[in-house]
């Protein structure tokens, strides 16, 4: 018995469906302690969107650290945080017109989705909020309230409350117009529902089994917030930092939210770190109010600069994922249309293939790691096999693991 099974915890997961032990990283491969390389469709659930080890962040992280830079500094001003702060402000917010604070919640995306719900109900005064059908929003007690997922909420061994779920876009399958539910309950004075503070929203529910929102969904939900008083949270740990296309999942849209989390590729290199935008009118917390001890992680900071210069001074990283992106969606359709029982969904880079007999995505998933190919499953009952590359992927990179991908779905039929 190696030392994993022996001493680590019953919780661990992933390595059960890769069960190997890995060693080295470089772009889009990981290779273990035998030698053998995999073409990794995987990116660190979302983390490592420029890939394993970027050189580019690595000689600036190494750099900062040889010179003694500071490594922890709570909520400090840092060297670090002001180039940061700087270069998201000038590569991200002002050419997009958005005017955000910044808060540095503590190093997770629940840490940002904690916080994001704290503040909604501190500012409306208000405790519901309003969640939707197959989110989710990790996995601390605020976070898994809003969350769909039954395994997971089972876990938290207490009441989950002040929290609604909704229907997500097309959960009905189109039979019943959007929002008739949600927008009744709220009128209604004898529904049950008192006034929620917010709503919390991923435009493509990743673990949920990606799941896509149509702009004129998020547009009418963004309408019918503002209606209503309540604010909207948009959830873009997984799907910002480009992995849609743009920077941000919800510009395709054309809404401004009042709070967006963000988290996992925010740091451009896996360090953790993650971010809280608020807009101004909102940011009414008091001095410490929200804290922790790894909210100013300065090594992040310092990967989370230069992955912004070196990736988004221009367009041309959006312009890639989103062709990479049809390229991959045009090679599930034709494998879907190859087989019986399968059906293709994503935006950008987040690409899934879902199986009507849920355990057939599980098989791809061990049939493709078989070969040599990193893929995860999603959805309620891990019925998606999820395609999640590093933006930077090659193309023959990108051609060959979907050759492998193929291979591993026929090989279940």
């Amino acid at each position: 018995m190696d030392i994993f099974e022996s001493l680590e915890s019953e919780v661990r997961s992933y390595c059960r469906g890769w069960p190997t032990v890995f060693d080295n990283a470089s772009g889009s491969h990981m290779t273990d302690e035998d030698g053998k390389t995999y073409l990794d469709f995987f990116a660190g659930a979302g983390a490592l969107n420029y890939g394993h080890n970027p050189p580019a962040l690595k000689r600036e992280l190494l750099d900062y650290l040889q010179r003694d830079g500071v490594t922890h500094g709570l909520d400090m001003s840092t060297t670090a945080k002001r180039r940061f702060l700087e270069s998201f402000q000038r590569r991200v917010l002002a050419p997009r017109g958005l005017d955000y604070k910044v808060q540095f919640p503590g190093p997770t995306g629940a840490n940002s989705v904690e916080s994001a719900l704290k503040l909604a109900r501190k500012v409306t005064g208000r405790e519901p909020v309003i969640s939707f059908t197959n989110a989710f929003h990790g996995m601390t007690l605020g976070a898994l309230a809003v969350t769909g997922n039954a395994m997971k909420r089972g876990g938290a061994g207490v009441p989950l409350a002040h929290t609604m779920p909704m229907p997500y876009d097309n959960y009905f399958d189109g039979r019943v117009p959007d929002f008739l539910w949600f927008e009744r309950l709220l009128q209604d004075s004898g529904s049950g529902l008192d006034e929620p503070a917010a709503v919390i929203v991923e435009t493509v529910q990743g673990e949920g089994g990606i799941n896509v929102a149509r702009p004129e969904w998020l547009r009418g939900l963004a309408e019918l917030c503002q209606r209503h008083g309540m604010l909207l949270i948009v959830d873009d740990v997984q799907m910002g930092c480009g992995r849609t296309g743009p920077f941000f999942s919800f510009e395709e849209a054309g809404i401004t939210p009042d709070i967006v989390c963000l988290s996992k590729s925010i740091s451009g290199y896996g360090l953790p770190l993650s971010l809280t935008l608020i807009k101004p009118e909102h940011d009414v917390w008091e001095p410490g109010e929200h804290n922790g001890t790894f909210r100013g992680n300065n090594p992040a900071f310092v990967t989370a600069t230069a992955a912004l210069e070196n990736y988004w001074a221009d367009d041309a990283l959006e312009r890639s994922t989103l062709a990479k992106g049809a390229w991959i969606n045009q090679e599930l359709t034709a494998l879907a249309a190859s087989g019986e029982g399968m059906s293709v969904r994503g935006r950008g880079l987040a690409q899934g293939l879902a199986f009507e007999q849920p355990d057939r995505a599980g098989k791809a998933c061990r049939a493709a790691f078989d070969r040599g190919l990193l893929v995860e499953t999603s959805g309620p009952e891990s019925e998606v096999a999820k395609l999640m590359p590093a933006l930077t992927i090659t193309d023959a990179e990108l051609e060959q693991g979907l050759a492998l991908f193929a291979d591993a779905v026929r090989s279940c039929q």
